[in-house]
C-alpha cells in the first residue's frame, strides 16, 4: 500500500453495480473534483464471474478482489471499489460481509432490501441489546499500486423502519451521532458521518495528492 500518489487520470471507475452506492461514491468524488464513470457507462455487462469476487471473510479482502478484477479488465484505469455491511453485536457480527446476501435471496434492489430487513428483525426479536455499526473498506487500484482505508459509524437497530432515504438497512439503522436513522437523514447529513464517506474520504486524502 502506498501513502501517497499522483492525482487519478479521470474518470475514475466506480466498481459497483449498486445504484445507491454509485450515488454516494459519485458525490464523494465530486467533493475533490474527481470525475467518475460507472461500469454500465463503460459498457461492461454484468458477468457471473462477479459473484465469485465477494467470497472472503473480511470487507478489505472483498474490496481488494473487486478493485483488482476490474483494474485487470481496464488496464491503465484508476478503479475504486468498496465493501461494506452491517455488524450487529447481538448476532455475533452478522450479517457482516454477507449483508447483501444474508437471506440467500435472488431478489434485487428494494425487494432484496425488504427481505434482508425482515430477516434482521426476526433475528433480533426479543433482543434488548440492539447495538450495531456499519463498516466499510474502500480500495483504489492503479496498475500495481493499491491504497486502502476503512470507515465505521456506530448506531443501533430500531424496531420499526423510519425514513424514506438511503438503501439497504438504512431505515432501521439509527446513527448515534445523528440521532436519527440513515433513512431519515438527508444525503448530506448521512455523508457527514457514514462509514462509506469516512472510508472514501480517507482513501482519497491519503492516495491523491492535492
Amino acid at each position: 500500500m502506498s501513502d501517497g500518489g499522483p492525482a487519478p487520470t479521470p474518470p475514475l471507475v466506480l466498481a459497483t453495480r449498486s445504484a445507491g452506492k454509485i450515488r454516494e461514491l459519485r458525490a464523494l468524488c465530486a467533493e475533490r473534483g474527481i470525475a467518475v464513470v460507472t461500469l454500465e457507462e463503460l459498457g461492461i455487462a454484468e458477468s457471473p464471474a462477479e459473484d465469485a469476487l465477494e467470497v472472503f471473510e473480511t470487507f478489505e479482502a472483498n474490496a481488494r478482489a473487486k478493485a483488482r478484477y476490474f483494474a485487470a479488465m481496464l488496464p491503465g484505469r484508476w478503479v475504486l471499489a468498496e465493501d461494506s455491511g452491517l455488524v450487529v453485536d447481538a448476532l455475533g457480527g452478522a450479517p457482516g460481509v454477507r449483508s447483501k446476501r444474508w437471506t440467500g435471496s435472488t431478489a434485487t434492489g428494494a425487494a432484496l432490501d425488504a427481505e434482508n430487513n425482515a430477516a434482521l428483525q426476526r433475528a433480533l426479536a426479543g433482543v434488548e441489546d440492539r447495538r450495531a455499526r456499519y463498516e466499510c473498506v474502500a480500495v483504489l487500484v492503479h496498475g500495481d499500486a493499491e491504497w486502502v482505508h476503512a470507515g465505521r459509524v456506530e448506531g443501533r437497530i430500531t424496531q420499526a423502519p423510519r425514513g424514506v432515504n438511503g438503501f439497504g438497512y438504512d431505515p432501521y439503522f439509527e446513527s448515534v451521532e445523528l440521532g436519527c436513522t440513515f433513512a431519515e437523514a438527508s444525503p448530506a447529513a448521512k455523508a457527514e458521518v457514514s462509514h462509506r464517506a469516512r472510508a472514501v474520504r480517507g482513501l482519497l486524502e491519503h492516495s491523491v495528492r492535492s
